[in-house]
Parts: C-alpha cells; structure tokens; sequence
C-alpha cells in the first residue's frame, strides 16, 4: 500500500534546523526555529511555570480524561486573557484545544461545515500552516495584500480594498499580534477599520493569536481583537500558549467562539466538540493546567508577568541594538524597521540565494525567505551579525 505514496516535501524549518546541528563551526548562529533564547541560547522553563508544576503534581490524586472541553477553567481564565471586558460572555464559548494548531484546525473544521467550501483570506504572508490547514479542512484558501517589501510596513489600502471585495460569509484570517513571519503589525485605527469593513461586508474573522505579551504587552498586543469582539457579530480565535508561558512540548491551545447570540454559541460549541472527538477525543491536562494555575494565584500571575515583560523588554533590546549596528555597518536607514517591528520575527528583506551564502559562508542560519527570529540575536555578536548581513547584501 504505501508504495503508491510521493515522498512528502520537507518542512522547511526542521530541515534548517538539522543543517544547523550538523555544522561542526562552533560560532554558528541559529535565527531559524521559532522559539524563545535566553542570552545564554537556552529556552527556559519560566520560574512561575515550574512553580505552578510542582503544586499541580503534589495535589493531583488522578489521571482520569478531562472530557472534550478539557479543563474548564483555563478556558475561563484564558478566555478572560484575551477578551478582558469587550463583550457579554454569554456569547462566548471555548474549548482547550492541543496547542494553537490544534485550535485552528479545529476551528477551520467547524467553519467547514458552517459554510462549506467557503473562502478564507490569507495575508501574503502568513505562517506556513495556515494555507495547509485551512485547504484540508475543505476551505479554499485565497491571499489578501499584506506585506510590503519596499517599505517593510503594511499595504493597508491594498488589504482593504482586496477585503471589500469578498463576499458574505466568507473569512478573513487575521494574526491577532506580532505578525508571523513579518513583524509588521496593525494599529489601532486600521483593527476599527478592519472591524467596520467586516461588519460591512459580512465576513467572519478568524484570529491566530500565539504571541500575546510579546509585542507592546498582554493587553495592547489583544487590543485588536477586543476591538474585533466589541463590533462585529461573530468571530473564532484560535489562540496559543506555547511563547508566552514557555510551554511549547505541553501543546497549550485555546479555540474560541463568539456567536450572535447565546443559542448560536452553544450550537457552535457543541459541533466544536464532535469536530475534537473525531479528531483527537481529548485534550492533553498538564500543560492547560499549569497554565490555569499561574493564572488563577495572583502572587504567580506576578511573577510570570514580570518573566514576560523581561522576555518582551530583551527582544525589543535586541531589536534595536541590531538596526542600530546595521544602520552602523550599511551607514544607511535600510534596516531601520526592524526596530519598529513587534515580536519574535521580521523579513528582512534578503534573498535566497544572499541567505544560503549567510549559512555557508559565515555559519548564520536562517528560513529561506530572510525571516529572522529576533529572539536567537546573539546578544553580544550583533556587530558580527550585522557586519555579514550588509555583506552579502552589498556583494549580490
């Protein structure tokens, strides 16, 4: 049987990834993998996180299923994370779901048969899982303007007049924070705009939200979509805790409904749950959990907010002392955006070919398309980073 299957395309990342190990030069440089780096390369296990770990496992007396929901209460807690007070929460409905992946691909279901065969706009860029999943939940996938590659911004206009051409009934996928892979997020007066053109034309957002707290902070990086939440009817956010709580292994995820109305809600939310029992059956406890816990004591919610806003700080840091050695090494603006970029990526702008003589020649790794992660910035070898980069980009 499995003769007659094509060999599968690489992930492009992982296979990055086993470059990187397998290069013997002890001064290479990963910008690759998407994860948190402390200074000392490392991605920690947060102070708050452990703690919460060892109350967990001296007070659990079972191991028995959580049943489809999973653990109920860090859906409240969560679900009070992201929306704070932007509407009546008898038209929201939530299940833990495992990781952010796991919450979109259910959700892309649940819209699937919603509306089957219904459109989804995507921006260009997005995260490379995005087009995948929706295209096997039986959605058809369509790009919308986003990235603009000679000024490093949005193409706001473009978006917008793209947007207002769907139809009723169709999504739009929109990253709640820290744009992934560009770095370039909305601003408040473009989420009421968007807000406004959705209410207008009647599409249905759907909001990819996995870096909450690492852009300005927790509750300007969920302005946007509490701003969604206030205006329009109806919305899905499929949201992540991998980043923020640093628990990438326990698959932490969140996807969440608001409907029209309470009834339309718990329709939703009962479709969401036969969509998670044919699919996985139920949801991983640990990690939700531990999650709940930080949330649910106020002296470990301070702790992991100080941990957080230390990770975030580091980052926007990192950003500007490398845009100032760029700035320093092209004696030119052009990389000036990534100090103006928010979370843990940004395009930069190089090519291919100018990012496989990075890896050859001078051992830095990073995706094809000149993504960097900003969080794997060696703190004390930015001259160097810099230095490469203009490099490249001058001799090409």
């Amino acid at each position: 049987m499995f003769e007659q299957l094509s060999p599968a395309r690489p992930d492009a990342i992982l296979a990055l990834l086993g470059l990187f190990r397998a290069d013997p030069r002890e001064d290479k440089i990963d910008l690759g993998v998407g994860v948190y780096r402390n200074p000392e390369r490392q991605t920690p296990v947060m102070t708050a996180v452990k703690a919460a770990e060892r109350r967990i496992l001296d007070a659990q007396t079972s191991k028995s299923y959580l049943g489809l929901a999973g653990d109920e209460e860090f859906n409240t807690v969560l679900s009070s994370l992201l929306l704070a007070d932007a509407l009546d929460t008898t038209r929201t409905r939530a299940i833990q779901a495992p990781g952010g992946s796991g919450a979109i691909r259910i959700l892309a279901e649940l819209l699937s048969e919603a509306r089957p065969g219904a459109t989804v706009y995507i921006s260009d860029p997005s995260w490379p899982n995005h087009w995948p999943m929706v295209t096997a939940s039986g959605l058809r996938p369509k790009t919308y303007p986003y990235f603009d590659t000679a000024t490093r911004g949005i193409r706001f206009d473009a978006m917008m007049e793209t947007l207002a051409e769907a139809s009723a009934g169709d999504i739009v996928l929109l990253h709640g924070c820290c744009h992934n892979p560009t770095g370039a997020n909305l601003d408040s007066g473009q989420w009421a705009a968007i807000a406004d053109l959705i209410v207008e034309t009647g599409l249905l957002p759907f909001i990819d939200i996995a870096y909450q707290g690492f852009g300005d902070g927790l509750d300007s990086d969920a302005a946007g979509l509490r701003t969604l939440a206030r205006t329009v009817p109806e919305l899905v956010v499929g949201a992540s805790c991998s980043k923020n709580f640093g628990v990438y292994c326990d698959r932490v995820g969140l996807a969440l409904v608001i409907g029209k109305n309470s009834g339309v809600a718990d329709t939703a939310v009962g479709q969401l749950k036969s969509i998670a029992r044919r699919s996985y059956s139920m949801p991983p406890n640990h990690g939700a959990a531990t999650v709940r816990t930080v949330l649910g004591d106020s002296a470990l919610r301070r702790q992991w907010l100080d941990e957080l806003d230390a990770m975030r700080d580091r980052m926007l840091r990192l950003r500007a002392n490398l845009a100032d050695e760029l700035r320093r090494a092209s004696n030119s603006e052009t990389f000036d955006f990534i100090k103006s970029h928010r979370g843990m990526f940004s395009l930069t702008g190089l090519t291919r070919s100018e990012v496989d003589r990075l890896r050859e020649d001078h051992a830095i790794y990073m995706v094809g398309d000149g993504r960097i992660n900003v969080a794997g910035l060696p703190d004390d070898r930015l001259d160097y980073l810099a230095e490469s980069i203009v490099r490249v980009s001058q001799d090409s």
